[in-house]
C-alpha cells in the first residue's frame, strides 16, 4: 500500500467556503416560487420549526451556533455525561418496571427479565402496586447483591423501605450490597395524589431514610426526584425540568436541615426524566439536566465530584397510544435511542400495551430486548457522549436549559414546588402547555401514526387484563391520542349497537392522476374518527345513485382544483337533492371557486392544517352517533 504524504492538498480545496449569506439567498430564491417573500434571515425563519418553550429548530446550524464548548464528559458542568466513561464500560442500567397486586405473578415477571438481560428492578409498591407485606415474596429467588431494586411506594414509602432493608438482612447480605433506591418523594406523591396533608412529616421520613443510607448502605440512595408527573399532565421540556430542580432544591434543604453534609444530600437523589419518541429533544433535556444540576449543586457547595445527577430515563406514557399499539414499539426504540445517547443512567422502556392495561409476557420481552439490541448489537453506548458536537444539540441543549431554568425561578418565585403544587400554580401552567399542544394535535400539525394518521379500522383490538386503578387526584395524566380515542370509541359502539361503522362517501371526480391524492388525505381524516370511507368515481348523473347504495348521509368531494371548477357544483347539487346531510370539498379553494362551490351545497372544507377533531365529531353528531 502506497501512503501519499501529507502535502497541504485536500479535494475541497478547489472549492470556495459559502457563508451563511449564499445559503440564504439560495433559500429567498426558492421561497419565492412557492409565493413566500422572505430575504436574509427572515427566509431562515421561515424554515424553522417551532418547539414548546418557545424554542425552534432552525434549517441550518454552524459552528457559529453550538455556543461553548461544555466541557470533557465527567467534569463539570456535567453536560457530556456524569462519568468520564459514560456507560462505555457496562451500558446503561436496563431498569423494568413491575406493577400490579399479585405477588406470584410479579415474581414470574421478575425473574424472566433478569434471566434475560434486566439489570435492576422498578417495583411499584402500595396503591395501585404490590401490598407492602408482599414484597419479599416478590423478591424471592432475587439475588439482592446483584440487582439493584428501586421502589415506587408513593406514601407507603417508609415501610416499604424498611421491609426491603429486613429483607437483606434476613438473606444475610452486607450492608454495602443494597444498591438502588428506596423511592422516597413526597412532592412527587403530592403531585400524584394532590392529598392536602402537609408534606413535613414525609420529608422528615425521607431524611430518616437517607441519614441510614448515608451511614449504613453506601451503594443505595433514598430519595428519587420524578419529573414523571409534570411530563405526564401535559408539561413542556423546560417545565419538566424546571419542576425537578425545584422539588431537588427543596429535598437539599431539607436533608441539609436534618444535619447531612450537601455532598450526603446530593448522593442521595436520583432524577427521573420522561424520553419521548423527539430523540433530540431527549437527548438535549438530559444534558441540560445534568448542567443545571450541577449549577444548583455548585452554588449550594458542593464539591465539584458531587455535581453529577444520576439519571433515570423512562419512556413518556404521554405517547403511548391504544390503537395500533405496535407503533408504540417505534416510539419507544426511538425514545431509549434518545436516553441512551443523551446519557442517561438508567433506562426504563415501558411495554407497548401499556396503556392498554397490565403487559404480557411478550409485551415486556420486546421492551427488554430493545436496550438489549441498542448495547449488544448496535453498540450504541461504547461512545460516550455521541451527540456531543453536533452544533444543533449544542444549541438545543442550550436554549432548553435557559428556558428551564427561566421555569425554576418562576416556581421559587411561587413559594417553591410544594406551594406551587397546593396553589394550583404549577397545574395551570401545565394545563395552559397541554392545551396549545392539544391544538396541534387536533389540527394533525403534531400527527400521531396509526391514530391521526394511517388509522387502520379493520385492524383487531388488542386487549390485555385491566391495570388496577390508580387513585384519584393530583395532577391529571394526559396522552396525545385521547381526543381520537374517544372518536373512535363513538365510532366502537356505533359498530356494536348496528353491525356497522358510522360510513362516508367520497365522490371521487375525474380520473386518478386528478382524484387520488385528495381521496387519500379524505379517508386518512375521515378513518381518525372511525367513520369508514367508500370511494366511488362518480359525475352529476350517478352521484345520487352513488350515495343511496352506499347508505351514507355524508358525502366528501375529491378532485383536483380544475375538476372543482368543472364539475364540483353540479355533483354537489345531485348529493343534497339526494339526501346528502352534509357535503365536504377537500382542499381549500379560494375566491369565485370557493363562493360557486358554497352556493351549490357544499357545506364546509376539509384540508390539511385545519381542525380535524372538531370537523370529525361533527360529522359524528350529524349521524346521530352518541
Amino acid at each position: 500500500m502506497t501512503v501519499l504524504p501529507d502535502d497541504g492538498f485536500h479535494l475541497a480545496a478547489e472549492f470556495p467556503d459559502a457563508s451563511r449569506e449564499q445559503w440564504q439567498r439560495l433559500v429567498t430564491g426558492v421561497l419565492s416560487k412557492t409565493g413566500t417573500a422572505a430575504e436574509g434571515p427572515a427566509a431562515e425563519d421561515a424554515l424553522a420549526t417551532a418547539l414548546q418553550d418557545g424554542l425552534a429548530t432552525r434549517p441550518l446550524y454552524t459552528a457559529d451556533d453550538g455556543g461553548a464548548v461544555p466541557g470533557p464528559p465527567g467534569f463539570p458542568p456535567f453536560v457530556r455525561g456524569g462519568r468520564p466513561e459514560g456507560t462505555a464500560l457496562t451500558g446503561w442500567d436496563v431498569r423494568q418496571h413491575h406493577g400490579g397486586p399479585d405477588p406470584r405473578r410479579v415474581n414470574e415477571a421478575v425473574l424472566a427479565d433478569l434471566e434475560n438481560g434486566v439489570t435492576s428492578l422498578w417495583i411499584a409498591v402500595g396503591g395501585a402496586g404490590l401490598p407492602v407485606e408482599a414484597l419479599p415474596a416478590a423478591l424471592d429467588g432475587v439475588y439482592l447483591d446483584l440487582a439493584p431494586v428501586v421502589l415506587d411506594a408513593g406514601e407507603e414509602t417508609e415501610p416499604a423501605a424498611r421491609k426491603l432493608l429486613g429483607l437483606y438482612a434476613e438473606r444475610g447480605l452486607p450492608h454495602d450490597a443494597a444498591a438502588g433506591n428506596l423511592g422516597a418523594d413526597p412532592l412527587g406523591t403530592l403531585a400524584r395524589t394532590g392529598t392536602d396533608a402537609d408534606p413535613a412529616e414525609a420529608l422528615d421520613a425521607a431524611a430518616r431514610l437517607a441519614a441510614l443510607c448515608v451511614r449504613d448502605h453506601p451503594r443505595l440512595r433514598a430519595l428519587t426526584v420524578d419529573a414523571l408527573p409534570h411530563h405526564e399532565a401535559g408539561g413542556s421540556p423546560a417545565q419538566e425540568l424546571g419542576a425537578s430542580l425545584a422539588t431537588g432544591v427543596a429535598y437539599l434543604r431539607t436533608l441539609t436541615a436534618a444535619g447531612l453534609t450537601v455532598d450526603e444530600a446530593c448522593s442521595q437523589l436520583e432524577f427521573r426524566y420522561s424520553a419521548t419518541a423527539d430523540q433530540f429533544l431527549t437527548i438535549a433535556k438530559l444534558r441540560a439536566a445534568r448542567r443545571l444540576w450541577a449549577r444548583v449543586a455548585e452554588v449550594s457547595g458542593a464539591t465539584p465530584a458531587a455535581r453529577a445527577q444520576r439519571q433515570h430515563a423512562v419512556t413518556s406514557s404521554v405517547m403511548m397510544t391504544r390503537r395500533d399499539p405496535w407503533v408504540n414499539m417505534l416510539r419507544t426504540t426511538i425514545a431509549c435511542l434518545g436516553a441512551g445517547v443523551g446519557g442517561a443512567d438508567a433506562v426504563t422502556v415501558l411495554p407497548f400495551d401499556t396503556a392498554l392495561g397490565l403487559p404480557d409476557a411478550f409485551a415486556r420481552r420486546i421492551a427488554r430486548n430493545t436496550s438489549s439490541i441498542l448495547l449488544e448489537e448496535s453498540h450504541l453506548a461504547r461512545v460516550v457522549d455521541p451527540a456531543g458536537g453536533s452544533w444543533y444539540v449544542e444549541r438545543l441543549t442550550d436554549e432548553l436549559a435557559h428556558a428551564a431554568w427561566a421555569f425554576f425561578q418562576d416556581l421559587e418565585r411561587a413559594g417553591g414546588q410544594a406551594a406551587a403544587l397546593r396553589s394550583g400554580f404549577l397545574a395551570e401552567r401545565l394545563a395552559d402547555t397541554w392545551r396549545t399542544r392539544s391544538a396541534d394535535l387536533a389540527t394533525r400539525r403534531e400527527p400521531i401514526t396509526g391514530v391521526s394518521e394511517f388509522p387502520h379500522l379493520g385492524e383487531a383490538p388488542v386487549h390485555r387484563e385491566p391495570a388496577p386503578p390508580t387513585p384519584p387526584g393530583g395532577l391529571p395524566k394526559v396522552r396525545r391520542d385521547e381526543a381520537y380515542e374517544a372518536l373512535r370509541a363513538r365510532s366502537d359502539a356505533h359498530l356494536a349497537a348496528t353491525g356497522a361503522r358510522p360510513r362516508v362517501l367520497l365522490a371521487a371526480l375525474g380520473p386518478a392522476a386528478a382524484h387520488t391524492g385528495r381521496v387519500t388525505f379524505a379517508a386518512n381524516l375521515f378513518q381518525a374518527g372511525g367513520i369508514e370511507p367508500v370511494t366511488r368515481q362518480v359525475t352529476a348523473e350517478d352521484a345520487a345513485d352513488a350515495l343511496t347504495a352506499e347508505g351514507a348521509t355524508i358525502a366528501c368531494l375529491c378532485s383536483s382544483d380544475t375538476l372543482y371548477a368543472e364539475q364540483a357544483e353540479a355533483v354537489a347539487e345531485a348529493l343534497k337533492a339526494a339526501g346528502a346531510d352534509t357535503v365536504f370539498l377537500a382542499g381549500k379553494p379560494k375566491g369565485e371557486l370557493r363562493e360557486d362551490c358554497l352556493r351549490a351545497g357544499v357545506d364546509a372544507f376539509v384540508f390539511a392544517g385545519g381542525d380535524a377533531v372538531a370537523v370529525l365529531s361533527s360529522v359524528l353528531d350529524r349521524m346521530g352517533v352518541a
